[in-house]
């Protein structure tokens, strides 16, 4: 293919009429051999900030955490700015269906990108996950006070329904 384009991450080889590559999700870019023989960009296209191939290399890492999908998007969109791909994924153990924007979300980007994308967003480490904090004492007797009616309830019934 001589207007082949190529995920950096895997080295596939795609069609022009593909975008992203399927097995990694990864925004495609034009071979080596086709961004050589282009012609100069126009001045509107040296002015428009494209995904640069330096920063689309490697595996993915975690660089930035949101709360929301609009909020993950905020963050794709300046990094695209400074043209570092990115990717969302719905944190874990987060239950909520897929469809809903809520729930915290992970930016993802190739690990070449991770190090300008946090320069981008100001940080300097990957984020931390959330610590889990242990309920509050009087949650914890009131979960076991529930839970103890609950078998209760469920004995009761069992009994009168075996023995009427």
């Amino acid at each position: 293919m001589s207007d082949a384009l190529i995920c950096t991450a895997c080295a596939t080889p795609h069609p022009p009429s593909e975008r992203f590559c399927p097995d990694c999700g990864l925004p495609l870019v034009h071979s080596p051999e086709v961004a050589a023989a282009a012609p100069a960009p126009t001045s509107a296209q040296q002015r428009a900030r494209k995904i640069q191939a330096r920063y689309a290399e490697g595996p993915l890492v975690r660089v930035a955490a949101a709360r929301h999908q609009s909020e993950a998007e905020l963050i794709q969109g300046m990094l695209l700015e400074e043209g570092i791909p990115s990717l969302t994924r719905r944190s874990g153990g987060f239950d909520v269906p897929d469809f809903l924007a809520a729930g915290p979300r992970d930016i993802l980007v190739p690990q070449s990108g991770a190090l300008a994308a946090r320069d981008a967003l100001g940080t300097t480490a990957p984020p931390a996950l959330l610590p889990r904090r242990p309920a509050a004492p009087w949650v914890r007797a009131l979960a076991a006070a529930l839970a103890g009616l609950l078998i209760a309830i469920v004995a009761a019934g069992l009994i009168t329904a075996v023995w009427p």
